[in-house]
């Protein structure tokens, strides 16, 4: 752990264990033979790790959960924007720009293989997703940062509904080829000896209608249009969940959906190892069927189950249908809105957070549903974490959904405080107490 967390941050954005864009462009399509080095260097670390008996162990325990077989909770730990306090400039050694993200990724996969101590499985790929325009609603949302990676204000482009609302048509993106094909001709030369490299659509995070709504409208004038303007709101949602439905069937219909039936993170947290996709028509060519979907609605946290009822649910539901097994939720607590969440099709990942009713989403979910627990972030980010309670508090979750299918994700981590070693003793705690209930 002496190499970790020594210098200052490479201010490289990071994502919840994926990739969902490349974000080059055709300049940056060049690897220094030194930097080639580097990296190849890495990969054959990340094929070793990945190859080991482990990893082996890890992917059955994910495949059992999904499963909905008993079996130990499993733990992953992504510290995402607190990867910049583990892996840092002082570590790094690659100078392109296409090579330090490379790099990057490769560092934080031999991280998770050999110092975390979760149950994130290491795969032998090398994924690289499309280079994609941001999705075209029609109008336009001014964003205003304080810094590269800091908050943020917007300026919602609807402001009138009479006027604004009929500039809004389903998302139109453009693939930029040169560069995706770029990158995946580097990616071949340099690692295809020793990773098996793969073209992998990632094309979405969540296919939730409500942030896209917020960001339209805003948040604030959002919600006092469900009680003012209620037409207006059903219109809107409904052409964002049809956008939806379209760029859907566009993935479809050019075959650039990837299965994710794989070590490929779903929903808001967890793996999606499982034998139950694709469908067993399957021919090669994939479906929505064949996949795990995800929405949720975090942005309506304080609208009614009543409101969530009548203009959430309506319009979340033909999106989720769409798909072989679903996720639902991240930060929002769902013991309020269950009764119209169980109504999802083939839903079997339900996010409990952490303002959650744990026990209520205990009692609901049983061994029915796997019931991601998200533990409170906040416990990582001071230079000292409290091991006291994060074990009682583990301890207390493990007896609550005892009889339940569990997975414990710690995720959403601005910061870990600038030490490393704080998630890997949350793992280590977080391993004992799951290897205490198994018991």
């Amino acid at each position: 752990m002496e190499k970790y967390g020594n210098g200052k941050s490479t201010g490289l954005d990071q994502t919840a264990s994926g990739k969902i864009l490349t974000g080059f462009t055709p300049k940056d399509l060049s690897i220094s033979e030194a930097d080639r080095t580097v990296l190849r260097r890495l990969a054959e670390k990340v094929a070793g790790i990945a190859a080991s008996p482990k990893m082996e162990s890890s992917r059955r325990l994910w495949k059992q959960i999904n499963g909905l077989e008993k079996t130990r909770p499993a733990v992953f730990c992504d510290p995402e924007n607190g990867w910049n306090e583990i892996i840092t400039e002082a570590e790094m050694e690659c100078k392109g720009t296409l090579a330090r993200r490379w790099e990057m990724d490769l560092r934080k996969e031999i991280f998770w293989g050999d110092e975390m101590g979760d149950d994130k499985p290491v795969e032998p790929y090398f994924d690289v997703p499309y280079t994609v325009s941001p999705d075209d609603w029609g109008v336009k949302t001014e964003f205003h940062r304080t810094e590269a990676l800091g908050s943020f204000v917007w300026d919602p482009p609807i402001k009138d509904y009479q006027t604004d609302l009929n500039k809004v048509h389903s998302p139109q993106f453009d693939i930029d080829w040169e560069t995706t094909n770029g990158c995946l001709e580097l990616a071949q030369d340099t690692f295809g000896d020793i990773l098996t490299v793969r073209l992998k659509g990632i094309w979405w995070w969540s296919l939730g209608i409500t942030l896209p709504a917020a960001l339209m409208r805003g948040l604030e004038d959002l919600f006092i249009d469900l009680i003012e303007h209620p037409d207006e709101i059903h219109q809107l949602l409904s052409i964002i969940s049809q956008g939806h439905l379209d760029k859907l069937d566009d993935l479809e219909k050019h075959n650039l959906l990837s299965l994710n039936n794989d070590g490929t993170y779903v929903g808001s947290g967890g793996y999606g190892f499982t034998d139950a996709l694709p469908r067993d028509d399957f021919d090669g060519h994939v479906r929505c069927s064949d996949l795990w979907g995800f929405t949720e609605s975090q942005e309506t946290v304080h609208v009614s189950p009543g409101m969530y009822a009548e203009f959430i649910f309506p319009y979340e539901k033909p999106i989720m249908d769409r798909f072989g097994l679903n996720c639902y939720g991240c930060c929002e607590p769902l013991h309020s809105r269950w009764s119209q969440v169980r109504q999802h099709p083939n839903l079997r990942r339900v996010s409990c957070s952490p303002w959650a009713d744990l026990k209520k989403m205990a009692e609901y979910l049983e061994g029915n549903y796997v019931l991601s627990f998200k533990p409170n972030p906040a416990v990582l980010a001071s230079p000292r974490i409290d091991h006291e309670t994060i074990r009682k508090t583990l301890r207390e979750t493990l007896a609550v959904t005892q009889g339940c299918v569990v997975e414990i994700i710690m995720k959403d981590n601005h910061t870990i405080g600038h030490r490393p070693e704080n998630v890997v003793e949350w793992c280590r705690i977080a391993k004992e107490e799951t290897e205490r209930r198994k018991a």
